[in-house]
């Protein structure tokens, strides 16, 4: 079965640059659906639902698309980090995961309204962060912009200066668990 039209309903370039490692073609459809926070959620569960938020969105609009909807959130224990208000935001959220694991988790959903289609996932990966000081935190967040993305770090601009390692899926850290997805899309072209 051919795909339809795929829409990345993101204005992340990050996740776009990830699909393009898929070799598919899709446009780009920024959703704005408005993302929840509850604290009734397993991470994995709140990541699915703003993922399918954004998604079903898109999909109301393009009901012959493929419309994939995602959401990234970093969880320290129970403590969301979404993206950093400001820089001494970012200053602080880098300062509590310093030295610690924490875990990224992030949300994929892809609707095809038309054909009655939908499926969503969540992917999860385990952080460590070095032990940092101050001034390593404040050299990091001077090369890199932390306000766009979730626990205002982005582990492929200069990551190795604060990420210790990894466990599970790096393009998950990134924005897009592409091993799950690459399955994913391979099953509904199946069906």
């Amino acid at each position: 079965m051919k795909l339809p039209p795929l829409i990345l309903a993101s204005a992340s370039p990050r996740r776009a640059e990830l699909l393009k490692q898929l070799n598919l073609d899709f446009q780009v459809v920024p959703s704005n659906a408005p993302e929840l926070f509850d604290d009734q959620l397993s991470p994995l569960e709140l990541c699915q639902l703003n993922a399918h938020r954004k998604a079903r969105l898109i999909a109301k609009k393009y009901p012959d698309a493929m419309v994939l909807g995602a959401d990234t959130l970093v969880f320290l224990k129970d403590e969301i980090m979404g993206k950093p208000a400001d820089v001494a935001e970012a200053r602080r959220m880098l300062g509590r995961l310093q030295g610690r694991t924490h875990q990224v988790v992030t949300g994929v959903s892809l609707i095809h309204l038309r054909a009655l289609r939908e499926r969503t996932f969540a992917a999860s990966t385990e952080v460590r962060f070095h032990p940092l000081t101050a001034d390593q935190i404040n050299l990091y967040l001077s090369k890199m912009n932390p306000l766009d993305k979730a626990g205002a770090y982005a582990i492929q601009e200069h990551g190795d200066t604060i990420v210790a390692d990894i466990s599970g899926s790096f393009s998950n850290v990134v924005g897009l668990p592409v091993e799950m997805l690459k399955e994913e899309i391979r099953v509904w072209e199946g069906c």
